[in-house]
């Protein structure tokens, strides 16, 4: 069976994140979220994947290859050009690179599913397709009811009784929603979807092709499933992701490594004298990183690989990626550390090599100075207790 993976998107709202990682490349515990994906399509008999490629295309291709160790075929649409021998990521929209695929040779030959490739997915496709062919459908869009007061966080999605998509909502109040089913970005389509998708231009599932079907009356439902669903569209939706994982509300994703106190798991080789470490679980902490004496860890936190947290750092209930250097007394508390990047649950942003605080946060990899400037220690006292917040 055929399915496809969208993947050219920027994944601007992940940010800092996506400069240098393309969305679906995004770890959760040094695992790709797109691997996840893979491995719920071959449990379904997926076995035939189209992934459209764009922003930093080169990450997800030398990463998954052919598929063939996945279990899995895959075969990858590049969306942009070459300029100067780089490689230029131009997106032209989901509905637009399932055009593309189809023009260059009719791949889509039977009911196919499409995914988004930032989500954490449980789900049971093999259940989905069949309540798809069942209407008689030309698309389906697979819901999921969520909680009045968090509908104005999603697209909502609005049906008749039978299931027939009449409307959307776009993230609506909790006053103005029709509904609280809302689209998870999985959708089944028959071959046929392609006489409503012009090509060479750009065009979206959901702001072209799906009003378009709703405004022809087609066979176009909406069907409600109880799933396991983690959207990590944004960087607070990224860091609550890691949360859940590490406490054990995401199914299917357990914690890797070795178990070296409870609820404390590390990677190979990692350099920390327990007895002197204040650690809390649930912690992962990737291998070959080393944690100081006198050091606080609290849980729900991953550390990445070759990370160092120095003496008197507090790292509580963040997100640390690789090769982080975390100084002496700094204190994170509900923080995402990517590169020189630190940044608040809420998405908010320091770049710290802009405001020359490199000796705070840093890459393991780079030169550290023991002290700060002493112009900059007042500046230091106040933002240790900003990002303590």
């Amino acid at each position: 069976m055929k399915a496809m993976i969208l993947a050219a998107g920027k994944g601007t709202r992940v940010r800092p994140i996506t400069y240098t990682i393309p969305k679906p490349m995004i770890p959760i515990l040094q695992k790709p979220v797109m691997e996840f994906l893979l491995e719920l399509l071959r449990h379904h008999g997926f076995d035939q994947i189209m992934v459209n490629v764009s922003h930093l295309a080169n990450e997800i291709e030398g990463y998954f290859r052919d598929g063939q160790r996945f279990g899995v075929e895959l075969a990858y649409s590049f969306e942009g050009r070459i300029i100067d021998g780089e490689l230029v990521g131009e997106a032209i929209g989901s509905a637009g690179g399932m055009r593309k695929i189809q023009d260059f040779s009719p791949f889509f030959d039977d009911t196919f599913i499409v995914l988004c490739g930032d989500a954490l997915i449980d789900l049971d496709l093999t259940e989905a397709v069949r309540q798809h062919r069942e209407k008689g459908a030309l698309a389906t869009i697979v819901m999921k009811s969520v909680p009045l007061m968090q509908v104005p966080s999603y697209g909502v999605v609005v049906t008749d009784d039978e299931g027939r998509i009449q409307s959307f909502q776009e993230k609506p109040s909790v006053e103005e929603a029709l509904s609280t089913d809302i689209n998870t970005g999985i959708y089944i389509f028959e071959p046929e979807i392609f006489d409503h998708i012009p090509s060479g231009q750009k065009f979206d599932i959901g702001g072209d092709l799906f009003p378009k079907l709703v405004e022809m009356g087609a066979p176009f439902y909406g069907i409600r499933m109880d799933f396991e669903w983690v959207d990590i569209g944004k960087v607070p939706d990224y860091w609550q992701a890691i949360q859940d994982v590490l406490t054990g509300q995401v199914k299917g994703v357990g914690i890797p490594g070795n178990e070296v106190k409870p609820g404390v798991f590390t990677g190979l080789n990692v350099n920390a004298n327990w007895d002197t470490v204040n650690i809390e679980g649930p912690v992962y902490i990737g291998a070959m990183t080393q944690i100081e004496d006198g050091a606080t860890i609290v849980g729900p936190t991953m550390i990445g690989p070759n990370c160092r947290i120095c003496a008197g750092a507090t790292v509580d209930k963040s997100v640390i990626f690789e090769y982080s250097h975390i100084g002496q007394g700094v204190r994170l508390v509900d923080k995402l550390v990517f590169g020189r990047y630190c940044v608040d649950k809420t998405g908010a942003s320091i770049d710290m090599r802009a405001a020359a605080l490199d000796w705070l946060i840093n890459d393991t990899r780079q030169a550290v100075l023991a002290e700060p400037p002493l112009e900059h220690k007042a500046i230091a006292e106040l933002l240790t207790q900003t990002l303590a917040r």
